[in-house]
């Protein structure tokens, strides 16, 4: 079994910002262990309860917790559908959790619209909140499971350089990743959007305070020559749901489409990430190539958010 002086017992998880390097090494050695070893840890939380609070849709991540919470013998508590659910009659945030407090639940993880509801839940819940998503802003463990699977394929997180296409604007997972990345030494990141989906200020503002050497490539024409300098790129899809012009999201949509031909500018070895659903900026015709990581980056979400759930809530309570 793994043990540490590293201790995230009883955390919340509700910005990539509040983590060390230390403690997320310390995870990644336990998602490793989990890959290898999951069976052992098979009842670990038996007396858990997760609520599993999804106010907007999610497939994955929300599949991705629930095999999680199992796996490790937890019971847990699902809230998938808002609109059949109080807070769709006007309950709001502050008593469902609450409620999930008094049915006896140790811990939420909270996927919600609004920008910041992961925070105020945080701050008033007695039990941890893990962050699955709020609004446009952060979606931290899909950040720890793509800098996992950067470690799994390449060996090494320091030194890596990732470009990041697409939506960044409305992107949680750009943010994230971005906070998360910052720990490692000598890390480039490169955001590849027309200006009006560019990553946004707060996310700037981070980076260089911490002097990570980043670079804005706004024109497509670029896009080729920066291709050769990466070794990681992260696509994301456009938010059409965050747009609030539809013409705007239809103008942009086809500009930035990931196929083998963009990828033909690319090092033979570059690593093609995407946290899924895709639409159209991913071509299927990559799926069958060495590059696709991004089936790899689904599949390690659930050794990655188990090795997560035993730290909070069930082992090494005792640092």
């Amino acid at each position: 079994m793994h043990s540490s002086r590293i201790n995230l017992h009883g955390r919340d998880v509700v910005s990539s910002r509040d983590f060390t390097r230390q403690e997320i090494e310390h995870l990644f050695a336990l998602a490793a262990e989990m890959e290898r070893h999951g069976e052992e840890y098979r009842d670990t939380l038996r007396n858990k309860k997760v609520a599993l609070v999804f106010v907007e849709p999610s497939t994955r991540t929300f599949q991705s917790f629930l095999a999680a919470t199992r796996a490790l013998g937890g019971e847990a508590v699902p809230m998938a559908d808002p609109s059949m659910s109080a807070m769709a009659k006007g309950e709001t945030l502050h008593d469902t959790v609450k409620m999930l407090e008094g049915y006896g639940v140790d811990c939420i993880v909270l996927r919600h619209p609004s920008r910041g509801a992961a925070k105020y839940a945080a701050e008033m819940a007695s039990i941890p909140v893990i962050n699955a998503g709020s609004g446009s802003q952060e979606h931290p463990t899909q950040s720890m499971i793509d800098l996992y699977t950067i470690l799994r394929r390449r060996g090494s997180i320091d030194g890596v350089s990732i470009g990041a296409i697409g939506d960044l604007r409305f992107s949680r997972t750009i943010p994230s990743l971005s906070y998360l990345a910052s720990l490692f030494s000598g890390v480039s990141l490169y955001f590849m959007a027309p200006s009006a989906l560019q990553v946004r200020p707060e996310v700037e503002l981070f980076l260089k305070e911490r002097n990570i050497k980043y670079k804005r490539i706004e024109e497509t024409s670029e896009i080729a020559e920066t291709l050769r300098e990466i070794d990681v790129l992260y696509v994301t899809r456009l938010q059409k749901e965050r747009f609030p012009d539809p013409s705007e999201y239809e103008k942009l949509r086809g500009s930035y489409i990931v196929n083998r031909e963009l990828l033909s500018h690319a090092r033979s070895d570059i690593g093609v990430m995407h946290p899924l659903p895709r639409v159209d900026e991913l071509s299927p015709e990559i799926d069958s190539t060495p590059n696709a990581w991004y089936f790899d980056q689904a599949k390690y979400g659930l050794p990655l958010r188990m090795a997560l759930l035993y730290l909070i809530l069930g082992g090494e309570s005792s640092g």
